[in-house]
């Protein structure tokens, strides 16, 4: 007789069989996450996008100086280099320092220009006490996690502006309004995108005509004419936090036409499903039957778009606050910060004048990336 052979399936089979099991009693959002999780560049977007959020949210502590702390002294002063360890009688030594200046006066040019003296040595130290901050409006501190040992001493890591502003501190403090006018500008947008393109989409008709022939009307008019028309309509001498509510509004009022677009294809496919028939004979309201059936079941969809605007709106600040028309002095944006370097001259005399723009680049590819990983991981079909 025969031996009966067992058969021991390998590990591989064995993890495949119970990826597939886990899949089948998972969720949606699960789902949505384990396909997200596979791609690396959203990840690291994702990643780099919350840093960027940290940063903004502990601004006051990260930055060595206050936004509009100055130095006369050392106006268009150039980058210093950190350096963490030094030599002391043949021994190095953890002690950080940057190099001080010398002064070289351009008979020519007739300017002074600065130049790294490696002879001279101002300490730096971590969590110092410095001007005083607040974190959210709530919690007050005075300790920044980098600094001078000693106050009073220079330390530019990225330079200083043309009235000897820190422009690392101040790119650090414009990360608080640049990258926040663009989610309130997209929650602005999310509101008046959904509930215009849902109407459109549910109801049809003339509804639907009225409001598609909006859309394409202002489609139509080019952006930064219409941007500058409406921030002229701002009022002169107002507030800050007055500029940065018009700013938004101006932003979101642009800028809710594709998610319209989107929610209204969307729901003319879903508006003879047999869940929305139910619901309308269950006697819900036009207004239930968008917000709590149909717009639920393409709500991952409405992230990812929502994340890929907004870049958009941080690129649109950043265009309006450098053309003067956006946000201004005493406010801090990277818009406002890159209105130093508008001319050659400037440039010329401090190309580190251009540095927030790299923070604009890495802010809008991560959330690009972000936002590409999460409308692959919503699409089913992907």
């Amino acid at each position: 007789m025969a031996e009966a052979r067992v058969i021991t399936p390998s590990p591989e089979r064995t993890r495949e069989t119970r990826r597939r099991e886990r899949a089948v009693v998972a969720g949606q959002w699960q789902l949505m996450w384990w396909k997200f999780r596979r791609h690396r560049l959203a990840m690291i977007g994702g990643i780099v996008t919350l840093m960027i959020y940290l940063v903004a949210i502990f601004a006051g502590f990260l930055a060595p100086f206050s936004a509009d702390a100055y130095s006369a002294t050392y106006t268009y002063a150039p980058p210093q280099t950190l350096h963490l360890f030094q030599e002391t009688a043949g021994v190095w030594a953890f002690a950080p320092y940057v190099n001080g200046y010398t002064v070289e006066v351009d008979l020519n040019a007739g300017r002074r220009n600065f130049v790294i003296d490696p002879d001279v040595r101002y300490p730096v130290g971590f969590f110092v006490q410095g001007e005083p901050y607040t974190i959210l409006g709530i919690i007050q501190g005075n300790i920044h996690l980098i600094g001078p040992a000693n106050q009073g001493d220079p330390m530019f890591l990225l330079g200083a502006d043309r009235l000897g502003r820190d422009i690392l501190s101040r790119t650090i403090f414009g990360t608080q309004i640049s990258m926040t006018i663009g989610l309130v500008g997209v929650i602005f947008s999310l509101f008046f995108g959904v509930l215009l393109g849902g109407i459109s989409g549910y109801f049809g008709g003339w509804i639907d005509n009225l409001i598609q022939r909006l859309i394409e009307f202002l489609q139509s008019l080019p952006s930064i004419p219409l941007w500058i028309a409406l921030a002229a309509a701002i009022p002169p001498g107002i507030a800050p936090e007055q500029v940065y509510f018009f700013i938004t509004i101006i932003l979101s009022l642009l800028g809710w036409m594709g998610l319209a677009r989107v929610v209204r294809g969307r729901f003319l496919a879903l508006k003879t499903e047999d869940f929305v028939k139910a619901a309308r004979l269950d006697g819900c309201s036009p207004m239930r039957v968008i917000f709590r059936h149909m717009l639920p079941s393409f709500l991952s969809h409405i992230i990812a778009v929502v994340t890929l605007a907004i870049p958009g709106m941080i690129l649109a600040e950043t265009a309006l606050s450098f053309l003067g028309i956006g946000l201004r002095p005493p406010s801090v944006s990277w818009g406002v910060l890159l209105q130093e370097a508008q001319n050659i001259r400037s440039i010329s005399t401090a190309p580190w004048l251009l540095l927030p723009g790299l923070a604009v680049i890495i802010a809008v590819l991560s959330l690009n990336f972000l936002g590409d990983g999460l409308r692959d991981a919503a699409d089913p079909y992907l």
